[in-house]
């Protein structure tokens, strides 16, 4: 056997070892989400079928959560699930890619570390039970512990796979020495928190994965002072992700991929055609109305994008657009799915901030309904030289298109009307509308079983990832809370005086800065609890600014250098994302103009209140 046929088959052993991990973890999540739907749905047809629900399941629930977080962190450290800023990186020479690249993973190795010895550390020392089912409390940590040192060995025989031996083992021991490097004392910065951002942006432009960058730059902090060593930052992690309003996520998402696979969302596209498909540009309109229509049914815009790229692009480009126009569209009205209820993005800013979720929402639907009419100004002046309008569609035909969409609008309704006037909290409603999107799909028979745990796979380790980056954030917040950067940032956005309109525009600002180089679930854990203050003390209305908040922030879904929407539909579409970035510009464009439009309504609703309320 010749040396490049060993070779071969050291590679193809690696890559079936690693292939067989990554799908054993993904049954895991799959089973553990089942596992959760099934005891929050109990406990729901518990409490309204018997008027009372079960002490334990609340605990098991959050307990079930932590374990499919645990699963998940292996996966995030690779693949699409990283959250990687691969676009300065790829701007470089080879060797200075591959030297990049040894970092970057050197990086996420850190990051692997600090959860396996922080997690052993406080497993090891803590006691106790939890409070009502009973479970030894040290088991939370040591899956984490459990999770960070196959994390780190699924890194490795990925990076042995795609990489030269040298590279993988040089990332493995550049890593040591910076886990290593925690045990030094130094005294050069006044602020942990500023070493921890430093450290973090550099991982980040590397291109390592965002969430293990967070922990590799809060634990870096411990030789300058820092008040993080990796017991607590593992601690704080558990903490963060340990809240029951977090449950809504893997659910909506799980609704959302349910939907998808049961074909539902294709009704959608078909009653949006009968909508607007007579328009100008009537494919591109319907594309938008169709994404604002499966906006009540997803919450995630991510998932939006990807379909959209896989059902509406293809489309597109048959019927003479551009692909790279295509791609942009597609990707611009994706960005409507985090705004339209039900939204992650606001389960997320709920739960950093104690906003209430369901006042969130509402706002959600106004600016919603500003950014779907900006989007389709925008696509009816940027659309030129394609002939898409179909012949418009008759009452009767929209009304078969209707009654056969009905299924996928009324998941949204329901579940925003439940929430907003308190007839099931947020959690409750994000499982009955998993129960509602299965029933639907099996009363029309456009799903099966493995539908559903294709759906459940995929889900379970979306889930997973938004967990791991709301874990990996809360230390890093700590830190920024412990510096008193809240006070630091109030002084900037009141620059220029402390009215509305002043700290609308200043805010606003960091926001876009922000948003280029911050995943926006980031940027929420990490922004919204120091401009909240500062807003309401300027006596902005803390619903609105949250609002406008997620609004500016998802913008950044198309904006270079991350602009994740864009990289998913390129991907998908295999368009070069620089062709997508210049095409989605007059888009970009409009939804510039109706965030202005929405900061200043919320500027001037301090003085419009008084008048509106005594009209009403």
């Amino acid at each position: 056997m010749s040396g490049m046929q060993r070779q071969e088959e050291r590679t193809g052993i690696l890559a079936r070892a690693e292939a067989r991990l990554r799908a054993m973890l993904e049954i895991a999540g799959a089973l553990i989400l089942a596992a959760l739907f099934l005891v929050v749905m109990v406990a729901v047809l518990r409490r309204y079928l018997f008027g009372g629900g079960f002490v334990w399941s609340d605990e098991l629930a959050t307990w079930l959560f932590l374990a499919l977080i645990v699963v998940g962190v292996p996966l995030a450290v690779t693949g699409a699930l990283a959250m990687r800023l691969d676009v300065i990186v790829k701007l470089l020479p080879s060797g200075g890619r591959r030297v990049a690249g040894i970092l970057a993973e050197a990086i996420a190795f850190q990051g692997a570390f600090v959860l396996a010895m922080g997690g052993t550390s406080v497993a090891v020392l803590v006691g106790g039970r939890s409070t009502v089912l009973g479970l030894p409390e040290w088991l939370r940590f040591a899956g984490f512990a459990g999770s960070g040192g196959l994390t780190a060995l699924l890194l490795f025989l990925h990076l042995r796979r795609e990489r030269a031996l040298a590279d993988a083992l040089g990332a493995l021991m550049v890593g040591l020495c910076l886990y290593a490097a925690t045990r030094l004392q130094f005294d050069l910065f006044p602020t942990p928190s500023l070493v921890a951002a430093l450290f973090a942006g550099a991982g980040l432009l590397l291109g390592a994965p965002l969430p293990f960058a967070l922990l590799a730059g809060v634990s870096i902090t411990a030789p300058f002072g820092g008040l993080m060593p990796e017991p607590a930052i593992v601690q704080t992690m558990v903490g963060g992700v340990g809240k029951f309003l977090l449950l809504a996520i893997p659910f909506f998402l799980l609704a959302g991929e349910i939907l998808t696979e049961g074909g539902l969302a294709e009704r959608l596209i078909r009653f949006a055609a009968t909508l607007v498909g007579h328009w100008r540009a009537g494919l591109a309109q319907t594309a938008l109305v169709s994404s604002a229509l499966f906006s009540g049914a997803s919450g995630s815009s991510i998932a939006n994008a990807a379909f959209g790229a896989k059902v509406m692009a293809p489309t597109l480009v048959a019927r003479g657009y551009p692909p790279a126009n295509a791609a942009a569209i597609v990707a611009g009205v994706s960005m409507l799915d985090n705004i339209i209820p039900p939204s992650i993005a606001f389960l997320i800013l709920a739960s950093a901030t104690n906003l209430s979720v369901g006042s969130l929402l509402v706002g959600g639907f106004v600016a919603g309904g500003v950014l779907t009419l900006a989007l389709a100004i925008g696509i009816h002046f940027s659309v030129r030289g394609v002939v898409d309008a179909a012949p418009k569609a008759s009452a009767a035909e929209r009304g078969r298109a209707l009654s056969g969409a009905v299924p996928a609008i009324g998941l949204g309704i329901v579940v925003v009307v439940g929430i907003r006037f308190g007839v099931v909290t947020v959690t409750e409603a994000s499982a009955l509308a998993v129960a509602y999107a299965v029933i639907a799909c099996l009363a029309l028979r456009s799903l099966d079983l493995g539908g559903v745990f294709t759906a459940l796979r995929k889900s379970a380790m979306e889930s997973a990832a938004i967990g791991l980056l709301i874990g990996a954030s809360a230390p890093f917040a700590f830190l920024l809370a412990v510096d008193r950067v809240s006070e630091q940032m109030a002084g900037f956005v009141t620059a220029f005086g402390a009215g509305p309109y002043a700290v609308a525009l200043l805010a606003n600002l960091v926001l876009l800065v922000a948003g280029l180089f911050l995943d926006i679930g980031a940027a929420i854990l990490l922004l919204a609890p120091l401009l909240l203050p500062a807003a309401v003390a300027a006596g902005l209305d803390p619903i609105q600014f949250g609002v406008v908040l997620v609004v500016n922030l998802m913008i950044h879904g198309l904006t270079p250098p991350l602009g994740i929407l864009v990289y998913v539909v390129s991907g998908v579409m295999r368009v070069p994302a620089g062709a997508v970035f210049r095409a989605v510009l007059p888009l970009l464009g409009v939804l510039l103009a109706a965030l202005m439009v929405l900061s200043l309504g919320m500027a001037a609703w301090p003085a419009l209140a008084p008048s509106a309320k005594a009209l009403f």
